[in-house]
């Protein structure tokens, strides 16, 4: 287990899949207590079945970030075996089918926002209230933006707005978070490859209207991204950092 972090707590949203999982397992090689949350169990386990024997312990605890209860019950959890949180990484997120927005339901909607960002918020809250009372005092709040929070994909608004919006979140934290000694930074992460961007090796709707095969790229890549925002000093904090597929078309014009 690594001495520099063999007490340090990290809380990992989204962790049954993804960008959840490798940063999961990163942080806990790296020898982070690591809390595994997400709503499907079994992928949680899987994740910790997957943690190394040499980092640190490993807490799955079936989470639904949208709903407050939920959220509470998780931090309880987390104040009751460990008795302190040092990073949260606001990783859970959803999105929605990619129809022109006014085909899409309320339902649909809400449950992106609900999910993207009442989720993050709800979860920033609950490390929040931990870090301010704790001893020592403060940690670090690390978000998931998206490529989406400064530029979107067509038929993408529900995604597109949370995103931008968690902009706003991560700076919200920064500030009132300042003088409790809790750091706040966002990673906006560019194709990945994972599950979720599995559909861009079939090619993806471009702005121009046609429909390219995007590149991605490795994982871990964003899990070394997010290991080394953790383990900044105090004194130091990455407000935005932007980790995308190299030639993947986001500058330019489409």
């Amino acid at each position: 287990m690594g001495t520099s972090n063999q007490h340090r707590i990290a809380l990992v949203t989204g962790a049954g899949s993804g960008i959840g999982r490798a940063s999961a397992l990163a942080l806990q090689g790296a020898g982070y207590a690591v809390v595994l949350a997400g709503r499907r169990e079994a992928e949680l386990q899987r994740t910790a079945e997957m943690a190394g024997e040499s980092g640190g312990p490993v807490l799955a605890v079936p989470s639904d970030v949208s709903r407050p209860d939920s959220v509470a019950a998780l931090f309880a959890r987390i104040e009751e075996t460990f008795g302190r949180l040092d990073v949260l990484f606001n990783n859970a997120g959803t999105g929605a089918p990619g129809v022109p927005m006014d085909e899409l339901t309320f339902e649909q909607w809400s449950n992106v926002v609900n999910v993207n960002l009442t989720g993050a918020f709800l979860c920033a809250q609950g490390a929040m209230r931990m870090m301010k009372r704790q001893d020592p005092r403060g940690g670090r709040i690390i978000n998931n933006g998206s490529i989406s929070a400064h530029t979107p994909r067509p038929n993408s608004a529900p995604y597109t707005a949370t995103k931008h919006a968690i902009t706003g979140l991560t700076k919200s934290i920064a500030l009132d978070g300042r003088p409790f000694g809790i750091a706040c930074g966002q990673i906006d992460i560019g194709n990945a490859a994972t599950e979720m961007t599995a559909r861009m090796q079939a090619g993806v709707p471009q702005a121009n209207g046609s429909t390219m095969v995007e590149p991605r790229m490795d994982v871990r890549h964003v899990a070394e991204a997010v290991l080394y925002m953790a383990n900044l000093p105090p004194d130091a904090n990455v407000l935005f950092m932007t980790v995308m597929a190299t030639t993947m078309p986001l500058v330019g014009r489409g």
